[in-house]
């Protein structure tokens, strides 16, 4: 089991690696979270709803994602609750004190599916949340050390170097565990290191000396790595990994903007045009500048209705109203869809207060939030070119209205063709519950035409992230005491 001094200290990278490793040795091997807190999640082969990160080690391991790798997925819809989604399915929406009396009942699940993957797998790698050392939620605790001690797994403990105070970390993490936890530690990962190993010397031998563990290895700084993210908004923008020629000459680049909605989930959708060789991408936060776009795209969201009402009270409806005016386009994905109809209802209470709130208005839908989430991988061509998409659909609302008559997508389902989504009359305004529209090349360059991008650089979204995690493999393999670790596996 991975564990982490502090919140993105690097276990889903590292239990990525690990899965890759494991995987290209010939083994067969499953990544296991038991409890995730993310807004970013995926569809699974068996149709429930897990955690994005879990995801892409399913990926590293050669594998379609399944429930059982995060049987307990969190999804935050205010500051102090949560939608709670057991085994793939939303069971309930707790408040922060609630679902820490509820936690008996979500190790049971925790442990059903731990003994599931144990039965079908040589190896499974676990990541733990957070910290270990979160002394607030160490009663009944099942993410990390709760976990580690019920099913008696080896720990390793990673700590980021590069945000400075890693042996604190390190020695304080320990410092606030009980004494049987500590002696679960076999060793420490120090990831993001950048500069010289024989200055860290020193300090690794004294922190073997002070702990009386190994440093397991110390993982360099990969500059421009691509790994999905399993919650944060990228802070930063990847250098294109092949920028055409003369850019901006030869051939244009399309601006895209999407903004940074407090409750955006699923932002992972962008990360094929953040990486694309003609996209200049920005995330733009509610009170920054909008920057001059073509394309202005509308994520998902966990809180739809609020989060509407922050967009219009940051002035982002006028500003999409003169986008629209001066020639610029508008997609708006699931949540952000569901903004650009008419009204938006919540009379179950599903992610606020009960009620209705007025959309952006400039397509002819409503859109009920229902008691039941929609979740399914979807194969479709678009309506408006021949090409392809792959994709998955995680929404709890419904829309009704005549602009659905001009669909965005056709969804083929055996002999029968669904259509999907909406595109307004004069071309400018789409919209669609499909999640995933960048990340297969065909559909991408297709959006990205739409969006007035016609002449068009071949990128393989696809291909960049497993070679990414081939490379984030060969960097750990190469700088990790596999001898070490391997008893311990």
């Amino acid at each position: 089991m991975v564990q982490g001094t502090t919140s993105d200290a690097g276990k889903s990278t590292l239990v990525a690696a690990l899965c890759r490793i494991l995987y290209r040795r010939g083994v067969r091997v499953a990544p296991f979270k038991p409890q995730n807190m993310a807004l970013n999640s995926a569809v699974t082969v068996d149709g429930g709803e897990i955690g994005r990160a879990q995801a892409v080690q399913a990926y590293a391991c050669g594998l379609e994602p399944h429930t059982d790798m995060n049987p307990v997925l969190l999804k935050p819809n205010t500051d102090t609750g949560c939608q709670v989604i057991i085994h793939g399915k939303v069971v309930c929406n707790l408040e922060a004190t609630g679902y820490h009396a509820y936690k008996s009942t979500a190790m049971r699940a925790v442990l059903a599916s731990w003994q599931r993957l144990q039965s079908k797998y040589e190896y499974v790698v676990v990541e733990g949340a957070g910290s270990p050392a979160e002394i607030n939620l160490r009663e009944n605790d099942i993410a990390n050390m709760g976990f580690a001690e019920a099913v008696d797994c080896p720990v390793v403990l990673v700590a980021d170097i590069d945000r400075g105070g890693v042996f604190a970390h390190i020695v304080g993490t320990l410092a606030l565990l009980s004494e049987s936890e500590r002696a679960r530690v076999i060793g420490f990962v120090i990831n993001r290191f950048r500069g010289d190993i024989a200055l860290l010397q020193p300090g690794l031998d004294w922190l073997e000396q002070e702990t009386g563990k190994p440093v397991l290895g110390v993982i360099p700084y990969l500059h421009g790595l691509h790994i999905e993210a399993e919650d944060a908004v990228p802070k930063t923008t990847y250098p294109h990994p092949n920028p055409p020629p003369e850019m901006g000459r030869e051939l244009r680049r399309l601006r895209i903007v999407v903004p940074v909605l407090p409750h955006i989930s699923n932002h992972t959708d962008f990360d094929a045009l953040r990486l694309h060789p003609q996209v200049d991408f920005h995330f733009v936060k509610m009170n920054e500048a909008i920057p001059p776009a073509d394309l202005i795209i509308l994520p998902g969201s966990k809180n739809v209705r609020g989060d509407l009402e922050y967009l219009r009270a940051h002035g982002w409806d006028k500003a999409l109203t003169r986008h629209l005016r001066y020639g610029g386009k508008v997609l708006g994905i699931c949540g952000g869809f569901q903004m650009l109809g008419r009204l938006i209802h919540d009379p179950f209470a599903i992610e606020g207060d009960a009620g209705s709130s007025s959309g952006l208005g400039w397509l002819d839908m409503e859109t009920t939030l229902a008691q039941t989430k929609q979740l399914r991988q979807v194969f479709a061509n678009l309506a408006f070119t021949e090409a392809q998409v792959t994709g998955y659909e995680i929404h709890m609302g419904v829309s009704t209205g005549g602009a659905l008559q001009n669909p965005a997508l056709y969804i083929t389902d055996g002999q029968v063709s669904q259509a999907e989504g909406a595109i307004s009359d004069d071309n400018q305004i789409a919209g669609t519950y499909l999640h995933g529209l960048f990340d297969h090349e065909q559909s991408c360059a297709a959006w990205l035409q739409w969006a007035g991008l016609q002449t068009q650089q071949q990128f393989d979204y696809e291909k960049l992230r497993n070679d990414e995690l081939d490379r984030l493999a060969d960097c750990v393999e190469q700088h990790l005491d596999w001898n070490k670790l391997a008893q311990y596996i």
